[in-house]
């Protein structure tokens, strides 16, 4: 299963790049407790280790792609990939979020972006810009 999300967020794409790469800035961002890396290869944590993942692909201020996994996949099942592309526009940023390999039990993930990452985000940023 596969799912493509898309957002505007009133931030620069390097804003919310460096955001989703920075401990401090991810876990502030979301609310939830994160251990992030801007190195490919490394690996990362996220909403107190619920999510768990590493960095596969880094195109600063333009693309992140990371394995992704949450504590409820099956130990068969194999990690799910995001792909997040960032195109700014003025004074916004069109977050593109490509979700795959998802589990089928993972219809309720598209609701956890929108609701632990993207409507966090808006505020975040919204804070963050005045």
């Amino acid at each position: 299963m596969e799912f493509t999300l898309i957002i505007q967020i009133k931030a620069t794409a390097k804003q919310i790049y460096k955001s989703w790469l920075s401990t401090q800035r991810h876990t502030k961002m979301t609310g939830g407790a994160a251990f992030v890396s801007d190195k490919v290869g490394e690996t990362f944590t996220a909403w107190e280790g619920y999510i768990i993942g590493q960095n596969i692909e880094l195109k600063p201020y333009h693309k992140i792609v990371q394995s992704w996994r949450t504590i409820d996949f099956e130990d068969d099942e194999g990690d799910s990939q995001i792909e997040i592309s960032l195109s700014e526009q003025e004074e916004e940023t069109t977050l593109t979020l490509k979700h795959t390999n998802v589990p089928e039990s993972g219809e309720h993930y598209k609701n956890g972006w929108e609701e632990s990452y993207f409507e966090p985000m808006r505020g975040y940023f919204e804070t963050l810009n005045e």
